[in-house]
């Protein structure tokens, strides 16, 4: 049994990387090719069907999920944008579960308001991830997307604070409101200050006592386990400790993480996160049959119509709130509409449209529990796994498809002063190459007469300093500067090929050890992908 469950486990991770490969080959996004994948997986015939337990969902993927997301959160932009972020992750939240619940009670028979702000906490939160990975390559100006990072961080946290009442709610079958209210407080602060108190524990042990990439990257793993397992195991919130903890590790990362670390631990949360989001989709598709078959006196046709009229509640929702959240504050403040530049029509609407639901949604819906304290069936779950599924394949797709489209159409410009990513990295290589010079003039006068290969150091920083002037003073034009900036990039890119060729020729005529060839690739890979993301 065992090995049968293993080797469907690799087949569907197999299946998972083929997805993302076609989704690079078609340049759609790859959130989209695995919801779709998921349904796919459905409609096999002998297919098992899997039933998890909801605890273990919650607990395996949410967080390492949450702290990934705080993780690359940009500090600057929260900071700067964190009006924005705080009305859209909090507002946004507020709205939409408030309006889901009442709109759900209104249209499905026999669902309770409880269980309508159970719905609408779940689907409230926009994906990141599928945002980022549509506009990936997009001109977008830069506000919209730090915005729609920092918002999901902030709304994946209130959702899932909302989610919690409402279970405990429907569970229990009361709820008062300064009950709630107090509660809501400890566990929001009591979760915070968990998840910093282990925060400050980690970075100390990583800073002063670990010396070893080989045991950072585990450490950073088992972080987000460790900050909500213990905040639950107190019923204070796991969700604001992993979130909290998360953005302190990352602010402080560099206190502690050298090169070798760093790129270690960047590939191996880059692919926990891809099959952790993929495989969440896949037990979507595997629990699927059994959700429908168990729609507890619903039939498909009216799930679906339940389903499609609150996908296009949520997305209705979202543009409006957006629209809110941008004009409102600067109808209301001077100084807002003096310091900000106005986000325009265009902006605010692929921030709107830009809101798919994805995998916090889905492992979310599968979190909850099977039944009540009573030992009675959850009621709706079914119903409600059903919705939030058909939610998620609605605005991942449906969204997802049409958002470049609306980009192109609506032929988004940047609003404000932002400076090309390509020209901050030549004007930071420039600054730290004239640096080093200074430094080797100030501390090796002697060493840069005495030896060559001393004074080649300096020759070679020379180089790259006149060689980055040239393309700012030489060129007058912007276009002249892109075409020498891309040619460039090219010739340098023909030479590591060029030089990787050799390599191979010298590890065939094996004259040189494997572990030095290993670090000479190395060398050359590194080589390559800063000149691709110059």
């Amino acid at each position: 049994m065992i090995h049968q469950n293993l080797l469907l486990i690799m087949l569907l991770f197999f299946a998972m990387a083929m997805l993302f490969m076609l989704s690079q080959r078609l340049k759609i996004s790859y959130p989209i090719f695995l919801v779709i994948g998921g349904l796919g997986i459905s409609f096999i015939p002998g297919m098992p069907k899997i039933n998890i337990h909801p605890d273990i969902v919650f607990l395996i993927f949410l967080p390492p999920l949450l702290f990934e997301a705080a993780w690359y959160t940009s500090w600057n932009h929260l900071w700067k944008w964190k009006r924005s972020i705080l009305i859209m992750g909090f507002g946004l939240v507020l709205v939409t579960s408030t309006a889901v619940a009442y709109f759900a009670v209104d249209i499905i028979p026999g669902f309770t308001l409880a269980l309508g702000f159970l719905l609408g906490g779940i689907i409230s939160p926009p994906d990141a991830v599928a945002a980022t990975s549509v506009l990936k390559g997009m001109p977008v100006p830069k506000r919209g997307l730090a915005i729609l990072e920092g918002e999901s961080l902030v709304n994946d946290a209130a959702s899932l604070t909302v989610l919690r009442f409402a279970i405990a709610t429907v569970i229990s079958g009361t709820f008062v409101f300064e009950k709630a209210a107090t509660d809501f407080l400890v566990l929001a602060v009591m979760g915070v200050f968990v998840g910093l108190v282990i925060a400050h524990i980690l970075y100390l042990i990583l800073r002063f006592w670990v010396k070893s990439s080989s045991i950072t990257t585990p450490i950073t793993l088992i972080a987000p386990y460790l900050m909500y397992i213990v905040a639950e195991e107190f019923h204070w919130s796991g969700v604001l400790a992993v979130v909290s903890g998360g953005l302190f590790l990352s602010f402080r990362s560099s206190d502690f993480l050298d090169f070798n670390t760093r790129m270690q631990t960047k590939e191996v949360w880059a692919t926990l996160g891809f099959l952790l989001n993929g495989f969440v989709f896949i037990l979507i598709g595997l629990e699927l049959p059994v959700i429908i078959n168990g729609l507890e006196g619903y039939n498909i046709q009216e799930a679906v119509e339940y389903s499609l009229l609150i996908s296009a509640m949520v997305i209705v929702l979202r543009i409006v709130m957006v629209f809110i959240a941008d004009y409102v504050p600067r109808i209301l403040s001077k100084r807002i509409r003096e310091s900000e530049k106005s986000p325009g029509f265009k902006l605010s609407f692929i921030t709107g449209w830009a809101g798919m639901r994805g995998v916090v949604s889905l492992a979310s819906a599968l979190a909850i529990p099977l039944t009540l304290d009573s030992g009675e069936a959850f009621p709706h779950r079914n119903l409600i796994i059903f919705i939030t599924f058909v939610v998620i394949l609605v605005t991942l797709v449906f969204q997802g498809l049409t958002l470049p489209l609306f980009i192109k159409w609506l032929k988004v410009e940047e609003i404000d002063e932002v400076i090309p990513h390509e020209e901050q990295i030549e004007s930071i290589r420039l600054e730290l190459g004239k640096q080093s010079i200074q430094y080797l003039d100030d501390n090796y006068q002697y060493e840069l007469k005495q030896y060559d290969s001393i004074s080649r150091i300096k020759d070679n920083l020379a180089t790259t300093v006149a060689t980055l002037e040239s393309l700012h003073e030489n060129e007058k034009t912007a276009h002249d500067v892109s075409t020498v900036r891309g040619l460039y990039n090219k010739v340098m890119l023909e030479l590591v090929g060029i030089r990787r060729e050799g390599l191979m020729k010298l590890r065939e005529s094996k004259k040189y050890d494997d572990e030095v060839i290993r670090i000479m690739e190395n060398n050359l890979d590194l080589e390559e992908a800063r000149l691709y993301k110059n």
